[in-house]
């Protein structure tokens, strides 16, 4: 484990999101000014010496590689050995929803078969500490054509309703995250996001902020700002190639400014195309502009 971070660090990491969820402020909130609670990466569990070396606190991996959803225990159980020994925490994992045959929406949405993929995951993200189940899934959640998307809507809906409580029996979050409409067809914006997942009413699922997905498809901090009482968590690229921050320059602090305002104080997760030598920069950069609002 992140000697500088450590076990402790982590259960403040959930004491924050537990914070949040609640919509109360944290303790660790209120003695510390820091807009994030850590900083930390979407990558391997086999990098993360590096990546604790470049400064990653946690980390954000696949779901399908750690978790393995449809293997059995003895699977798992390798997996789960990796995480003990690991020097960096998992946080969250995305990729929630990777097997092809698995539908969210349309005339072939098959919910049944998903909540025991879903469930699967839960009860092992917990086993191995996570928080936040990320779900993006374009594949699983795009629109057939000729489906109407009002129809898409309540069919997501009510896969959220139905992971909402299995979500809080294994103490994690489902975290829906926008796309760009390059990537799928449904949710591009984080306002769309939100309003779904008001309708779902549930407080262990909720929204993430992805300011690259954010920026692609034309959301303003004014969108973000109308979003924050159903976020959750927070991820960074740069618009340009999906960047580290720091390679191109992107300005973040329009957004950060919403999030203080917001009283926001959970992690936040670079995800994008960048190099392990760029980290450090990266999280400086954030670190920068985070104390400039």
């Amino acid at each position: 484990m992140h000697p500088s971070f450590g076990r402790r660090g982590f259960l403040r990491l959930g004491l924050v999101a537990a914070g949040s969820l609640c919509g109360a402020p944290s303790i660790f909130a209120a003695a510390d000014k820091s807009l994030f609670s850590a900083m930390g990466v979407s990558g391997s569990l086999d990098k993360a010496a590096a990546l604790k070396e470049a400064g990653a606190a946690f980390l954000t991996v696949g779901t399908g590689d750690l978790l393995v959803p449809d293997q059995p225990e003895e699977v798992f159980a390798r997996q789960l050995e990796k995480v003990r020994s690991s020097p960096l925490p998992v946080l969250a994992c995305n990729g929630f929803i990777r097997p092809a045959h698995l539908r969210c929406v349309g005339p072939d949405a098959n919910h049944d078969e998903i909540m025991v993929w879903a469930e699967s995951a839960f009860k092992r993200l917990k086993r191995v500490g996570g928080r936040f189940i990320v779900f993006g899934s374009s594949g699983a959640r795009k629109i057939p054509e000729g489906w109407p998307k009002e129809k898409a809507e309540e069919q997501f809906v009510a896969l959220l309703k139905r992971m909402g409580p299995a979500a809080e029996a294994a103490g994690i979050t489902v975290a829906v995250e926008q796309l760009q409409a390059s990537e799928c067809n449904f949710i591009n914006r984080i306002g769309e996001g939100a309003r779904l997942i008001r309708a779902a009413d549930h407080p262990r699922i909720r929204l993430l902020a992805d300011l690259f997905h954010m920026v692609q498809g034309g959301d303003t901090p004014e969108d973000l700002k109308a979003a924050m009482d159903v976020v959750v968590h927070i991820e960074i690229a740069e618009k340009g190639g999906r960047t580290y921050p720091a390679v191109n320059g992107d300005d973040f602090r329009p957004f950060f400014r919403v999030l203080r305002e917001a009283g926001y104080h959970g992690a936040v997760s670079i995800e994008g195309r960048g190099t392990e030598a760029q980290l450090p920069a990266a999280f400086r950069e954030i670190a920068r502009q985070a104390a400039e609002v």
